[in-house]
């Protein structure tokens, strides 16, 4: 992991352990090309843990927009999916 992403995911576990009483409901955001086999990917790694999944494309469809909510027990299984999505789909945009 480079410097920067170390960077981003110490800070991001910091601020939510601060935020937050875990567990707690955690609202995931994901932009990516609308490709469906990209959506699939992402929806597959919220399976079978009770998420609610929401897309909606772009205006001309050239992208989609994943909203995942599901009840997450600590900062480190937040960090953890963020992390396989971004292994996973390449060109992700994690919000």
């Amino acid at each position: 992991m480079d410097h920067i992403n170390k960077f981003f995911y110490n800070n991001l576990n910091q601020l939510l352990e601060k935020t937050s009483e875990w567990p707690c409901e955690y609202l995931f955001k994901f932009i990516v090309k609308s490709d469906k086999n990209k959506i699939e990917i992402i929806e597959s790694i919220f399976n079978n843990i009770g998420a609610i999944i929401k897309k909606k494309q772009s205006r001309n469809n050239n992208f989609t927009s994943i909203s995942v909510n599901v009840i997450i027990d600590r900062p480190k299984n937040v960090i953890e999916k963020y992390k396989e999505v971004s292994n996973k789909v390449k060109d992700v945009i994690l919000l």
